[in-house]
């Protein structure tokens, strides 16, 4: 065919939001019109790279047979596939000769172009376009928000092992010590310490008393004082069970107890921890994190924009008159030189 076949060409304009909470929670009409783009750029590029894709391009041909559409022999010969069984690298640099996807960084805008041979064609490769880049993106995320909770289902369960390990070498040390609650165990200890000791000053008192008037050989004041002794003696008895040389104390054994109850609350912490944040991801997860908000939808050409036919005959008749020119410069200054 001797004249440029009409190409018609299908533009949509989409944005890419976030729909997580912490984005929603600072969502402002300002970003919908990309004055805070920067947020959304690179997932506007990542979608731009899949779009130029060749395996895109495997799916559209499957479902709109694009290849068979731009092969046709209507059309004309420079427009045009040459053959409908060439190489995919070769169909892919076709492909990117007639879709465009651009990214205004200005409105932060994903404007999306596609010309084939007739209008119907092209709108159905940009909506073809949009959703599938829309489900892409979104696939991404959710794989991603799988991954995640994958993790924390892992993590869920070692800090849970963790946390029935900690809480099991509590209940073994309380069983080899017999004590439930060393804490209360020193605490009764120190109690009766101190009652012994005011029992002590009161005998005390009652010796010094009858130590006025007695010889101290006297039966009631040799009684006082036997059992002011014995209690001294209970004294360092209770003393040496918290504190002693040989290091087989209560006070050890309190301060290996608290250990072991900081270890098991810190592991309690970190499965509560884990808990929430696996719930978390899980309902994150069930949302769809990205989402696509087209700006314009495709639209259906009524008139083919390319091949721009007014402008390429203007340029063609500016360069021939150029070109002219310079043939008729250069054989002046030849003939000058014969001259």
């Amino acid at each position: 065919m001797a004249i440029a076949s009409d190409r018609y060409v299908s533009t949509a304009q989409i944005i890419i939001q976030r729909t997580d909470l912490a984005s929603s929670q600072s969502f402002d009409f300002s970003s919908l019109l990309g004055a805070s783009s920067g947020t959304n750029r690179s997932e506007q590029l990542l979608m731009r790279e899949y779009l130029l894709s060749i395996d895109i391009l495997k799916k559209l041909d499957k479902a709109l047979h694009i290849r068979a559409h731009y092969s046709d022999p209507r059309w004309d010969r420079l427009s045009r596939l040459q053959k409908q069984d060439i190489s995919i690298e070769e169909f892919h640099q076709y492909y990117l000769s007639r879709v465009s996807i651009e990214l205004d960084e200005y409105s932060g805008l994903l404007v999306i172009k596609a010309q084939a041979f007739d209008p119907q064609t092209a709108q159905a490769i940009t909506n073809f376009l949009v959703h599938e880049g829309e489900d892409h993106m979104n696939q991404l995320a959710h794989d991603l928000a799988q991954n995640q909770v994958s993790f924390l289902e892992t993590q869920v369960t070692e800090m849970y092992q963790q946390a029935q390990q900690a809480r099991q070498a509590v209940l073994d040390f309380q069983n080899e010590k017999g004590l439930i609650s060393p804490e209360a165990t020193a605490e009764n200890i120190s109690a009766i310490i101190g009652s012994l000791q005011g029992q002590k000053a009161e005998l005390e008192t009652e010796r010094q008393a009858l130590e006025a008037y007695l010889v101290p050989s006297h039966p009631n004041v040799t009684k006082i004082t036997q059992q002011i002794a014995a209690i001294d003696k209970q004294i360092e008895q209770e003393k040496a069970k918290l504190t002693a040389p040989d290091g087989n104390t209560l006070n050890l054994t309190v301060e290996e107890f608290q250990r072991l109850q900081l270890q098991a609350g810190f592991a309690q912490d970190l499965y509560k921890s884990a808990l929430l944040a696996l719930e978390k991801g899980r309902v994150e997860a069930t949302r769809t994190i990205q989402k696509v908000s087209v700006i314009q939808t495709p639209t259906l050409p009524e008139y083919p924009l390319e091949p721009r036919r007014l402008y390429n005959a203007t340029v063609f008749i500016l360069l021939t008159f150029m070109l002219a020119g310079v043939i008729q410069l250069l054989t002046a200054i030849v003939k000058d030189h014969k001259d």
